[in-house]
């Protein structure tokens, strides 16, 4: 329609009688929200479908100790680069579920019940999430852990101790298995968080689950080919998922959340039980799926942590997946 004198004159008329009008406070169509819905998202890798489902994060103080061979202030520099506070650290967790083969397989647990009640919520929400998205833990055939930290091995158990998935054999990393139940090695173990690491997977494992240990090199389930990735632990493990054409990598703890780990692939955090075997599988791994153009999911990624890699300078630039509505 043609804009015509008159109708500038009534429009910039109405403009100018606008601060006559009563001052109406907007009335509220609903309570302020206080929680998130429930996070998973769904993604399809050839006939396989993985969901993705966040178990929450944690936020904690930055501390000097925490990358053991940068200063603090190059970590809060490289924070703001990307956008993120100075001070803080923000660690994400997100286990998997998988329909291949008929099976139904949880890769990773989270954090646990403890978690949820310490945390107020902010983790340890694995199970919740995923009884949103419609699947029963007593549904699921397998659970594959890629290694024995808390937040990968705690969500086994439910709050009273006993298993969480109860008509599920859990896979484990042979290597992995072996260092842990080793009365040796735990008789070596540092004081603090080395300790408490196998007491914690002592009693988790000896509650009844039914484990199976699995070797690198193998598929563990129906598509889902183990990859050795050490460092982080002696038998950390991450796989390939593969269906058809379609080619995932699944990295679980390569890198922890990739601001600043994937922009400097060789910085040394304190988890990392040999760090430098840690940096050689980051940059041997990056450098893979960077060649090969794989997707890869990240468990310590920002939800829902399913990204592209491309090399940049030193280190990696990773780029999201875009949100795709449609599964």
């Amino acid at each position: 329609m043609e804009m015509t004198r008159r109708h500038a004159l009534a429009g910039a008329a109405a403009i100018a009688a606008a601060p006559l009008l009563p001052n109406i406070p907007a009335q509220a169509a609903a309570p302020l929200a206080d929680k998130q819905a429930p996070s998973f998202y769904r993604y399809k890798v050839g006939d396989t479908q993985v969901t993705v489902v966040s178990d929450g994060k944690n936020v904690f103080k930055l501390e000097d100790s925490f990358i053991i061979n940068a200063k603090k202030e190059e970590v809060n520099e490289a924070l703001e680069k990307a956008f993120l506070p100075r001070d803080v650290f923000t660690i994400h967790f997100a286990p998997l579920v998988i329909n291949a083969g008929g099976k139904l397989i949880v890769l990773d647990t989270g954090n646990g019940p403890t978690a949820k009640a310490n945390s107020k919520g902010a983790n340890g929400l694995f199970i919740d999430h995923m009884t949103a998205a419609g699947f029963d833990p007593k549904a699921v055939d397998m659970v594959v852990i890629s290694h024995f930290h808390g937040d990968h091995v705690n969500g086994l158990l439910t709050a009273d101790g006993t298993p969480a998935f109860p008509n599920a054999e859990v896979l484990v990393p042979a290597v992995e298995w072996k260092f842990w139940m080793d009365d040796g090695e735990m008789s070596r173990a540092s004081a603090g968080r080395m300790q408490n690491l196998f007491k914690n997977n002592r009693s988790i494992f000896e509650a009844s689950l039914k484990v199976t240990p699995y070797e690198w090199g193998k598929e563990v389930a129906p598509g889902l080919l183990a990859v050795e990735t050490p460092g982080h632990t002696p038998g950390h493990t991450s796989y390939v998922l593969s269906s058809g054409s379609g080619k995932v990598f699944i990295q679980s703890d390569v890198t922890n959340n990739p601001n600043p780990f994937a922009t400097n692939p060789g910085w040394h955090a304190f988890f990392d039980q040999d760090a430098a075997m840690a940096e050689k599988t980051r940059r041997r791994v990056y450098d893979m799926v960077a060649a090969e153009k794989l997707q890869l999911q990240g468990f310590h990624y920002p939800f829902p942590g399913l990204a592209n890699i491309e090399k940049d300078g030193n280190g990696y630039r990773v780029i999201p997946a875009p949100w795709n509505p449609v599964i």
